[in-house]
């Protein structure tokens, strides 16, 4: 029964009068009767800012600063939702995600003031936290005790950003009761004890820093140290000044650690468990080699319709199997059957793949609680009675899952969720451009990276200057290879080959011009990039996703 479920206002709650210390940012030190103290300061100012009858919705835009769960644990104690709002979006993209999910408040900072010029955010009232102005608004309410009756189980407090094929991201809702719960499992799962100290390096305004990072710390009563932005050069000197025991982390930032120059004391660290997506198989066991660390790998949908936890015993390339009693099946979408086993190669590939890969669904009871005035994306999510995550995989005949793409145009870049619509849109402003198509090509690390196809004529330095010009271009959206066709191949319905552009990636006929890492201009690629290419996917043990 809802009553028996705990709240995150409950959580809150229970560390006012708690006077160890809680929470650590750069050279400040909060205890954990300090925060909820100020949590209760900022919902009582929430209560008296947003409108009577409106949605009791405020976006944050800020980096990992202690504001950020300081409005978190407001938002609860006042029933109301946070909009996680991604500061690498632009323009009117950035306006749209904030009016969409109706936010009457934006909390925000200096640094972040500039993405907000020019943007017409009607009804929409802007708090600057690292003003006088803000210090001065906060402080008639200082005396605010925290109060938890409002809150249930079922409110509403998170909103966050996961994007689709449609191009406009979906924001996903996570109620009061599903974020305690999920919380309270990664503490059973992984020991959390009140004298652990969780790193949040991640964005909080992704769901991996909020859901298993802050909120199991929140249930355990344990510390919480803050990166403002993450660094791989002050990982492992954050780690030991804040005592770190736990941390969470997507995609390529185990990678990006492991880049930063060997130490000979790198195993003298307090970090007990690092728990993420993406980082595989081959960084994960570097990580622990170096740093003595064991990083726990796990899939789940950013919804928490579906989830796979890595156990021992997983096969390299397998990102884990169902828990006993999970009715996550392997279907093909056309038929609702489920697709056979795989079948492999003695060197490790995949053989029957059409046969093999379908699409991961859960057939059973999940906590999807559905999208932000969004029933179409709600049925996609939710038909036939079950959940579709909109993932690919294939299962061996032990019943381990593999990843093998997505159903629709998603790119996963860098952990960001991004639309190739989205990007096509901007791409298309080129005037050199007579179609585009932008579609994901494999990471060699992990995820993928954005490929784009031109038909028409390239300029490589006047494609670089038109990138550098569009206000709306994600920091995240710019391809790392662009392939320039005379005409885009379409089908006889006149729709774009996409399958087919896919899969042959870079390695294709046409010209291909590519980024290099950490490079701005683009140049051909040559036989020599492409060589150096494959072999990087292959020490990865990913040369076999450029054929999926």
């Amino acid at each position: 029964m809802e009553s028996t479920r705990r709240t995150v206002a409950q959580l809150v709650a229970d560390r006012w009068g708690d006077h160890r210390p809680g929470l650590w940012f750069e050279d400040e030190v909060l205890t954990h009767h300090e925060v909820a103290a100020g949590a209760a300061a900022r919902a009582a100012l929430l209560a008296d800012l947003l409108p009577p009858g409106a949605e009791p919705h405020l976006g944050v835009l800020l980096d990992n600063t202690p504001e950020y769960p300081l409005w978190l644990s407001a938002a609860a104690l006042a029933g109301a939702a946070v909009a996680g709002i991604n500061p690498t979006r632009r323009g009117p993209e950035l306006a749209r995600d904030i009016l969409h999910t109706e936010c009457r408040i934006l909390v925000t900072e200096r640094a972040h003031l500039p993405l907000l010029d020019g943007l017409h955010l009607p009804g929409v009232r802007i708090l600057v936290t690292d003003t006088e102005e803000y210090t001065a608004l906060v402080a008639p309410y200082t005396g605010a005790e925290p109060d938890p009756d409002g809150s249930t189980p079922s409110h509403q407090l998170l909103l966050y950003f996961t994007s689709g094929s449609t191009g406009a991201p979906k924001a996903a809702i996570c109620s009061q009761g599903r974020l305690a719960a999920a919380g309270r499992a990664l503490v059973d799962r992984f020991g959390v004890a009140r004298d652990d100290v969780h790193y949040v390096c991640m964005p909080m305004f992704h769901g991996n820093a909020v859901i298993a990072d802050w909120a199991p710390a929140l249930v355990a009563g344990a510390g919480v140290a803050l990166r403002r932005r993450f660094s791989a050069s002050g990982f492992l000197d954050d780690v030991r000044a804040y005592g770190a025991t736990y941390f969470t982390y997507v995609g390529r930032a185990v990678s990006y650690v492991l880049a930063t120059e060997p130490r000979p004391d790198d195993h003298d660290n307090p970090l007990r468990t690092g728990f993420g997506t993406e980082a595989g198989a081959v960084d994960t066991a570097a990580f622990e080699r170096r740093f003595g660390v064991r990083l726990v790998e796990g899939y789940g949908s950013s919804e928490g319709g579906a989830a796979i936890q890595r156990t021992p015993g997983t096969p390299p390339g397998a990102i884990g199997r169902a828990a006993p009693g999970d009715d996550l099946a392997v279907v093909d979408p056309e038929t609702r059957k489920e697709c056979p086993p795989a079948v492999f190669a003695e060197d490790g590939r995949l053989l029957n793949g059409t046969d093999a890969i379908g699409e991961l669904v859960n057939r059973g009871p999940n906590p999807f609680e559905g999208y932000w005035r969004n029933p179409e994306a709600d049925a996609a999510r939710r038909h036939d009675g079950w959940y579709w995550t909109g993932d690919l995989f294939y299962r061996d005949t032990d019943g381990f899952l593999y990843f093998a793409g997505r159903t629709d145009d998603r790119l996963r870049v860098d952990s960001e969720n991004l639309a190739a619509a989205t990007i096509e849109n901007i791409l298309a402003r080129y005037e050199g451009a007579d179609a585009v198509a932008v579609y994901a090509v494999p990471d060699p690390v992990a995820g993928d990276q954005v490929m784009a196809t031109i038909a028409g004529t390239f300029d490589p330095y006047g494609f670089t200057e038109f990138l550098f010009a569009q206000p709306d271009l994600g920091t995240k959206m710019t391809p790392r290879f662009v392939r320039v066709v005379p005409r885009m191949p379409v089908t006889a319905t006149n729709k774009i080959q996409r399958a087919a552009l896919r899969r042959e990636g870079f390695r294709c006929p046409d010209p291909v011009w590519w980024r290099p890492p950490g490079k701005w201009a683009y140049r051909r690629l040559t036989a020599v990039d492409l060589a150096t290419l494959v072999t990087e996917y292959r020490a990865r043990g990913r040369e076999e996703l450029l054929t999926r």
